[in-house]
C-alpha cells in the first residue's frame, strides 16, 4: 500500500474506484465540506452584528472563502463517489488542502497584524489646571 501511494499515478489517476456515499471517508469529508459552508453563512450574519469597523474590515472576505472552499471540496466528493474524471483526482484534494492552508495562514497574519481598538480619549476637567504653570510655547 505504502509503494502504492508512492507513485505518481496514484495520485493523478483520473478516476479512482471504490468510492460510496456510505463508506465513512466520504460522510466525514461531506461533513466537513458542508460545516465549511455553514461556518461561512455564520460568519456572514455574525460580520453584520459587529460594531468594530476594523475587525469588520479584516473579517470581510472570510465568509466567501469558507463558502467557496465547503462548495469546492463537496464538489470533489460527489464527483468521486459518481466517478467523474479528472474532477476526483487525489492530488486535487492535495491542492485544496495546502490552499485552505496559505488562506488561514495569511488571513491569521493578516489579522494580527492590523487588528487594533480605538481606545476612547479620556479628558478630565481639573479645576487646579488653571492654576498650574502650561508648557511654554516656543
Amino acid at each position: 500500500m505504502l509503494q502504492e501511494m508512492l507513485t505518481l499515478g496514484y495520485w493523478f489517476y483520473p478516476n479512482p474506484a471504490n468510492a460510496s456515499y456510505d463508506s465513512p471517508k466520504a460522510m466525514a469529508l461531506l461533513g466537513a465540506c458542508a460545516l465549511l459552508v455553514l461556518l461561512g453563512i455564520a460568519l456572514r450574519v455574525w460580520r453584520g452584528k459587529l460594531e468594530n469597523p476594523i475587525t469588520r474590515k479584516l473579517s470581510a472576505t472570510w465568509s466567501s472563502t469558507a463558502i467557496w472552499f465547503g462548495l469546492a471540496g463537496l464538489i470533489m466528493v460527489v464527483s468521486r463517489v459518481e466517478q467523474i474524471q479528472f474532477v476526483s483526482m487525489r492530488a486535487l484534494w492535495v491542492v485544496w488542502g495546502a490552499l485552505l492552508a496559505v488562506c488561514l495562514f495569511f488571513q491569521m497574519r493578516r489579522y494580527r497584524q492590523r487588528h487594533y481598538t480605538i481606545l476612547p480619549n479620556v479628558k478630565t476637567d481639573d479645576p487646579r489646571d488653571r492654576y498650574l504653570p502650561a508648557k511654554k510655547k516656543h
